[in-house]
């Protein structure tokens, strides 16, 4: 009987072909993109972390009185790992500084370095494949000439060898062990896939600052301590730093965060979202399905009801068509997994660069049987009326209905309050596409205190050891900014360790010499950035005050600093009244070396989305020879150019390799790049609910427009006697276009209600006042009104146009 079945229903679809098309590609369409957003939540939320009882492991870090959070200090960490009682072991590392790694196969690279503690590896529970890991204690200088590979930079950089464990490599320009290789399921953080592991952490001028915070910790739980435990634990050794250390330590407390919170947390609430925009779109497409079968089931009533008559039972029928449906569901998800299976790779780029776990996100089993199993049940709700109807048809009425057969007043209700459906579920989506769209671009045009376009940027990190008693200023920097300053087409040129928008710096605290001591329940941080005498004429920052740093005038010899400060610094720091350039900084014992402020600039975002903060701005010559390999062994040069910035990068490509071909040169990128980079997973939220309401939008326009045309078709007769009795053309289709208004009001009002009860959800993606956005939703509800009357107006223009003798003979 299934074989029977089986054969009936590709018959019908060869009968049907475009009703069949239509159902399967809309369940491909629904199928496909809930495939997509299904392997991202299975392989960012669902999938555990790659750790040992990833549920134990926890971030901390310190948080000012405000609820501002940064890394802590090296001699903070110490005290923490002395004092706490409730971790089994607490790792600091730091990972905004990459690794220049000499490689058998590609010579120098710079790879995403992790630099940690000896016990960083025991946080996570983690064996090597190969090899070993750290020791505890192996930061320690003469201990520390190791490193760990991953298992991505293993595979790429050193071919997959096996015999890789106690080879030689150079990191940096020092002669370093490979140890050890990670399995290919581990990575911390989980953005960098092809890192290089080293307990080599930073030279002592910064351990020794307790004001200096670069330092990021995770630690692992003891057995049986919960989260408040924990925390507790932190707030008491907090509150005891405070107290021996009132200096540096008197706004800070610690804080725990679960590493899974930490990792999913930003994420979370979007992808969520995601779902529930995927769960309207299924709706929408079972809507769109639902409706195409009961107009499909009209035309086929007098079929089922000469079939009840010679004796089918109802069961019989029933089977078959639900057969119809469920082959309707197998080939829509077979298109689905096409779809799903192209979408993914069209955002791979997005998922990588957005998405801690990006890189994780695959078509699996779980997924496939997932999507089968959706695609089913999505044909069967849809299908289960009308198969419900059709299988229990009564032949009497059917076969003496005619051509009024699905004219009830009850189908045509139903088929009105699908489309209702559809065009509310589409308003909410609408309605969170545009908002998203919206954000990007504010963020993207944002007052970034400097013009972005033509200007181009590249990464240059020099190896230490090679520049060991040597001056990076001299040797290699200064000439690299001399010489690209002079390629054709570069109006100026600069450097700067930090770039602006792309990579946080590092901050300390700040106190005016003369003023009264920093006040508890304020921040009294600022960025520290290192700039060459180029930098701010290349961003086009604005000197308000005072003067540039200048080499002959504040140079290493220089006992006092001099630095540049924004706006946002004199506004934090600087009493009202007291002129900034007679202000100095008293983080020195010795009045001589005070810090003295020569300038005042505008300011400039360090994150595009957060006001800018107060900055300190040194210059690369001032830097003393002894902390300059520390200072100075990453810096990005900033090309501001007349053309096409893209055109400069094989001329600095041949400077930088001409001044030393042991320096890699990661991929210069334009400063729109930078920002665009930055908005990832905005772009990646807008983008695909972008995709989900233009879907929503042409399915349900599709949906009106088969129901009007199905009405007009089905009441040919009824429009023909109207006419026949005085009806004119212009009240036919006033009378059709009037219906159709009706049910897009109702769909549009329901969807504004929808959208004002989900609003905490929405919320999860991006924040909105439903108050102030109103006016934008009813304009959105108002644009989808006039397209589904434009979908309608043929179909209508068609009723319009029947003329009255012929549809009275066409029963």
């Amino acid at each position: 009987m299934l074989f029977q079945d089986l054969r009936f229903a590709v018959r019908q679809f060869r009968r049907a072909p475009g009703f069949s098309l239509t159902v399967i590609g809309t369940l491909a369409l629904s199928v496909g993109l809930a495939t997509a957003v299904f392997c991202v939540l299975d392989a960012v939320i669902l999938r555990p972390l790659p750790y040992v009882q990833p549920d134990r492991i926890a971030f901390v870090q310190n948080v000012t009185r405000t609820g501002f959070a940064h890394p802590a200090s090296w001699p903070d960490y110490k005290d923490q790992a002395v004092e706490l009682k409730t971790f089994q072991s607490l790792a600091g590392y730091l990972d905004f500084r990459k690794i220049t790694i000499d490689t058998p196969s590609d010579g120098p690279v710079s790879l995403d370095a992790v630099r940690a503690t000896g016990n960083f590896f025991q946080v996570f529970g983690v064996q090597p494949m190969l090899g070993r890991t750290f020791l505890p204690g192996e930061e320690q200088e003469g201990r520390n000439d190791i490193a760990v590979l991953s298992f991505g930079a293993w595979q790429k950089y050193f071919a997959a060898d096996r015999g890789v464990i106690g080879k030689t490599v150079r990191l940096d320009g020092r002669a370093v062990q490979i140890v050890g290789v990670m399995p290919s399921g581990f990575r911390y953080p989980l953005n960098l896939r092809n890192a290089v592991y080293s307990p080599r952490l930073i030279t002592d001028s910064w351990m020794q600052n307790r004001g200096a915070h670069w330092l990021r910790i995770v630690g692992r739980l003891k057995d049986g301590v919960t989260v408040q435990q924990a925390q507790a634990d932190l707030a008491s050794t907090a509150t005891n730093l405070a107290r021996t250390y009132p200096d540096s330590d008197a706004n800070e407390s610690a804080q725990m965060v679960p590493l899974v919170e930490r990792v999913d947390g930003k994420q979370r609430g979007p992808l969520w979202t995601l779902l529930f925009a995927v769960c309207a779109l299924l709706a929408i497409g079972c809507v769109n399905v639902a409706g195409l079968l009961l107009a499909r089931g009209v035309h086929r009533e007098r079929e089922m009801a000469m079939r009840v008559a010679i004796g089918a039972g109802r069961g019989r029928l029933f089977s078959q068509v639900l057969t119809e449906s469920l082959l309707h569901a197998l080939l829509g998800a077979a298109g689905g997994m096409l779809i799903a299976s192209l979408l993914l790779q069209g955002m791979s780029a997005f998922l990588i660069r957005a998405l801690d776990r990006g890189a994780d996100v695959h078509m699996n089993g779980w997924v496939l049987a997932a999507a089968i199993a959706v695609a089913a049940l999505t044909s069967l709700v849809a299908s289960l009326y009308p198969a419900s109807r059709l299988s229990g048809i009564d032949p009497n009425r059917a076969l003496k209905s005619g051509a009024n057969a699905g004219t009830q007043r009850s189908q045509s209700r139903l088929r009105s309050a699908l489309i209702v459906i559809q065009v509310g579920l589409t308003l909410v989506l609408l309605v969170v596409a545009g908002l998203l769209m919206r954000s990007v671009t504010r963020y993207r045009d944002a007052d970034l205190g400097f013009n972005p376009a033509h200007l181009l940027t590249a990464k240059v990190a020099l190896s230490r050891s090679r520049y060991e008693g040597r001056d990076m200023l001299t040797a290699f920097y200064g000439p690299l900014e001399e010489r690209v300053r002079h390629l054709p087409g570069v109006e100026s040129a600069g450097l700067i360790n930090v770039l602006p928008i792309d990579s946080s710096g590092d901050n300390s605290y700040i106190h005016i010499a003369g003023q009264p001591p920093l006040q508890q329940n304020s921040e009294m941080l600022a960025e520290s950035r290192y700039v060459s005498m180029g930098y701010l004429e290349t961003m086009g920052v604005a000197l308000h005050r005072g003067r540039s740093l200048s080499p002959s005038l504040d140079g290493p010899d220089n006992k006092a600093g001099t630095v540049l400060v924004n706006d946002a610094f004199v506004a934090r720091f600087i009493p009202h009244g007291m002129d900034p350039l007679s202000a100095r900084m008293d983080e020195s014992a010795k009045e001589e070396e005070w810090t003295r402020i020569v300038g005042v600039t505008g300011n400039i975002r360090q994150s595009i989305y957060d006001q800018p903060l107060p900055e300190r701005d040194w210059l690369m010559d001032e830097i003393p020879s002894k902390y300059k390999p520390d200072l100075m062994s990453e810096m990005f040069v900033v090309v501001r150019t007349k053309g096409n910035p893209d055109a400069l990068v094989p001329g600095i490509r041949a400077i930088v390799h001409d001044l030393d071909p042991t320096v890699p040169l990661d991929e210069p990128r334009t400063m729109n790049q930078v920002v665009s980079e930055t908005l990832v997973l905005e772009r990646m939220e807008s983008w695909l609910f972008g995709i989900f309401a233009s879907l929503a939008l042409l399915l349900a326009l599709v949906g009106l427009y088969g129901l009007v045309s199905h009405e007009v078709e089905q009441s040919t007769r009824d429009i023909g006697v109207r006419m026949a009795l005085g009806a004119t053309r212009n009240r036919i289709l006033g009378m059709v276009i009037s219906r159709v208004a009706i049910m897009l009001a109702a769909g549009a009002a329901a969807g504004l209600v929808l959208t004002f009860i989900a609003r905490k959800l929405i919320g999860m993606v991006i924040y909105f006042e439903a108050q102030k956005e109103a006016g934008g939703f009813v304009l959105l509800a108002l644009v989808l009104i006039v397209a589904g009357l434009l979908a309608a107006l043929i179909p209508a223009v068609r009723a319009a146009s029947i003329e009255p003798m012929q549809a009275l003979r066409s029963e």
